[in-house]
């Protein structure tokens, strides 16, 4: 069977308690810089020109209760990525994944922050890993000014949930219609 070609680890979400604080350790004690955020609960922070090696997402005050996927009520790891070459690695992976019969989570799509386009999918332990292509690249001359995108379906996948594979997760569709 075929596999997947990826081309380097690319980078990693944390899902953390306190964004502000997470934020600030990233940034003043490691010496990352903000790329953007989404709202006030997701920052993108880069070491290199990549637009993220790390982001950070803060968890929802309830939650245990929340109805989201995946789901999350610790602080840990959310997903790690691979970098592929193109959008037809991306999907050539979908069908790779598919004939070796792995879970595939949500995508494709393309992301607003970083611009990149994804596919996420689960390894025998349950963990999110995504494969990735196209992501934005930053200078560091120190031109760059962080964004803030909208917390909404554009920020999350610039496609509308048009190209998914899979059965998107409820809150996105009830977002993409308008229903809340």
């Amino acid at each position: 069977m075929e596999t997947l070609k990826p081309k380097r680890l690319g980078h990693m979400v944390l899902m953390v308690r306190d964004i502000q604080a997470s934020c600030r350790f990233y940034t003043e004690v490691l010496g990352l810089q903000v790329s953007d955020w989404i709202g006030d609960k997701m920052v993108f922070l880069r070491a290199g020109t990549d637009h993220h090696d790390l982001a950070l997402a803060e968890l929802p005050a309830d939650s245990p209760d929340r109805d989201d996927l995946p789901r999350y009520s610790r602080p840990g790891l959310e997903h790690f990525s691979y970098l592929v070459e193109s959008e037809e690695e991306i999907e050539r992976s979908v069908r790779v994944l598919q004939q070796h019969g792995v879970t595939i989570v949500r995508g494709i799509g393309r992301h607003g922050p970083g611009n990149n386009l994804f596919l996420v999918f689960k390894d025998p332990d349950g963990n999110n890993v995504e494969v990735y292509c196209e992501m934005t690249q930053i200078p560091q001359d120190g031109q760059h000014r962080a964004q803030v995108w909208e917390r909404n379906l554009e920020s999350f996948d610039q496609h509308r949930l048009e190209r998914f594979v899979v059965p998107p997760p409820p809150h996105l569709v009830e977002s993409k219609t308008g229903k809340s």
